[in-house]
């Protein structure tokens, strides 16, 4: 029986996992994994597949049953953190966005990462004005099909490629207007990077958001990007904190706390709340992975991070890989022939559909097609003024976000832009679960038929105050010098107290503890070897005589005296 335990052991541990990773050109990568293979040999396979050397950029994501994202942890099993039962599906993606992807040193790393960023212009999470999103739309035309040849290319060419969720033919006329008098000529590798400058300018550059509410209700989406911590609300930044003002992140079930210090030693808690507690959990290691990875000099600084105060209360999390500055150092070493890259064109695919896009602005009516793109330019133009309410400014953009050159369809002057709720594909994009990706130019729609700001705290129907009120608002509930407890102070207060309360009761309890192996080392004959020593130390026999046995025999007089009390009662 022995003998067929120990050989059913020895299968299941070579019992081989295959593994199917979908690549940013939406090609798959398939390979058979042992039980304990870690996430580096997976990772290591993918990035010797690709030739890519700069791979410190990179990370493989992954959706377990529950619909919540997480990325490949790579000193773990791989069979351990997947949930789901096998085959195992995954996705290869960007997962710390260069500061510089122009500064990236081969230009096999630079396609991965453009096509990282043009998934994040397609799936809305690239936000620009209709004339940045033009040139981008051009960048990736001139790069994926040429030069403009009137052969190849009919009037009305540039409708057949989808760039966003949703477009308008007017910009289609202008994306194929820069495409063809503005690019020609550019070889695919050139337009490219150019495509990188323009999009490392935008202050949506690198944001992966993640669902939440503030303190006040208000649904909001929070971000890491190379730059520091962001907060958007409908289309706007509320908040822009920089890595080196970032002093801790802490989570508790599905509150996440931001701890800011900023000059003249203000002090800022941000408190925001996750649909889930696993949902908050990843938002905490995302953010203490960004964090290292962009601020810290060297991995040898980087030190394990408890999700709470206490030591024996919360999540413990190490970010095990390099940094930026010494990826950027090792890069610099690279030395080799660049390995030819297999460029995939404009083709139709799951997740970045070229032909079988949705519905365009063209099914409505002309006259109401012009008076649409007239509310939308106008939409845009008043964003382009419209202030932040950031604590620190960003250092690339003063403009407002609004969304890039989509339109949707505005079936009545009462309808309300709505983010819903949607199932997440692996072979989606990279935005969180819970978020679809509605135009932001249907919410510009919104705004002018309505007359009132268009957020995404509508889709509760409730009228939202601006964003600079909702920042005052949550930093005076969050502020020890306010005027009353409001309900998110209160719940801080009651969850300082269950944690001091289970302090107590651990310290009782190991107290409690102590006395017991004390009574067994004074009282009890056991001679163990461990007993036998300890009885032996000096300090144990002149604790023993000169204050144990005196307050035994204090208690037995105590017990005796109550005793009698009791009986002559």
């Amino acid at each position: 029986m022995l003998s067929r335990w120990m050989s059913g052991s020895s299968r299941n541990l070579d019992r081989e996992y295959n593994c199917t990773v979908r690549l940013l050109d939406d090609s798959e990568y398939t390979c058979t994994i042992q039980r304990d293979a870690k996430g580096q040999y997976l990772f290591d396979l993918l990035c010797h597949h690709l030739n890519l050397l700069e791979k410190d950029y990179f990370g493989i994501r992954f959706v377990d049953p529950d619909k919540q994202r997480h990325w490949l942890e790579f000193t773990k099993s791989v069979v351990k953190q997947m949930r789901a039962q096998p085959p195992f599906t995954m996705c290869f993606r960007v997962k710390f966005y260069p500061t510089d992807p122009a500064a990236l040193k081969e230009e096999i790393t630079r396609y991965l990462v453009f096509l990282q960023i043009k998934r994040d212009l397609y799936h809305g999470r690239l936000l620009c004005k209709t004339s940045d999103a033009a040139l981008l739309a051009a960048y990736i035309l001139q790069a994926e099909i040429g030069d403009y040849d009137p052969g190849k290319h009919p009037e009305g060419y540039s409708s057949k490629f989808q760039f966003f969720p949703k477009h308008s033919e007017k910009l289609e006329r202008k994306i194929a207007e820069i495409h063809k008098s503005e690019l020609s000529g550019q070889a695919p590798a050139t337009s490219e990077l150019n495509f990188l400058r323009k999009a490392q300018t935008l202050e949506t550059y690198g944001v992966d958001p993640h669902p939440c509410k503030d303190v006040s209700g208000n649904a909001a989406f929070l971000a890491f990007t190379p730059f520091g911590f962001v907060v958007l609300q409908g289309n706007k930044r509320v908040h822009f904190i920089k890595w080196n003002e970032v002093t801790k992140m802490k989570f508790e079930g599905k509150t996440f706390y931001l701890y800011v210090s900023q000059k003249e030693e203000k002090k800022i808690v941000l408190t925001y709340f996750a649909p889930t507690p696993e949902a908050c959990k990843h938002l905490w290691k995302c953010g203490i992975e960004n964090q290292a990875f962009y601020k810290l000099e060297k991995s040898s600084q980087v030190r394990t991070v408890s999700s709470s105060n206490l030591f024996f209360k919360g999540s413990r999390f190490r970010y095990s890989g390099r940094v930026a500055k010494e990826v950027m150092e090792s890069s610099a070493k690279i030395k080799r022939e660049p390995p030819e890259i297999h460029r995939a064109g404009l083709v139709p695919s799951r997740s970045c559909p070229s032909i079988t896009h949705g519905p365009r602005l063209s099914s409505v009516p002309r006259t109401r097609r012009r008076a649409v793109h007239i509310s939308i330019m106008e939409g845009l133009e008043s964003l382009r003024d419209s202030a932040h309410s950031t604590p620190v400014r960003s250092a690339s953009h003063g403009d407002a976000l609004a969304g890039p050159g989509r339109s949707g369809r505005a079936e009545s002057s009462e309808r309300v832009a709505v983010i819903a709720d949607e199932s997440y594909s692996p072979a989606d994009s990279v935005l969180p679960t819970p978020v679809a990706e509605h135009s932001l130019e249907l919410m510009l729609l919104s705004r002018q038929a309505n007359g009132a700001p268009c957020s995404i705290e509508e889709e509760k129907e409730s009228e939202a105050g601006t964003p600079a009120a909702e920042a005052e608002g949550e930093l005076r509930a969050l502020c020890p010098g306010g005027t009353g407890l409001g309900p998110a102070q209160a719940q801080q207060v009651n969850k300082f107290l269950l944690s001091v309360l289970r302090l107590l009761l651990v310290t009782v309890g190991l107290l409690f503890v102590l006395l017991l192996l004390l009574i067994v080392l004074t009282e009890s004959d056991l001679d163990t070897a461990f007993f036998r020593d300890i009885r032996q130390t000096p300090e144990f026999e002149q604790f023993h005589y000169q204050y144990f046995c005196p307050l035994r025999r204090w208690f037995a007089c105590k017990l005796r005296a109550v005793l009698s009390l009791l009986i002559d009662t």
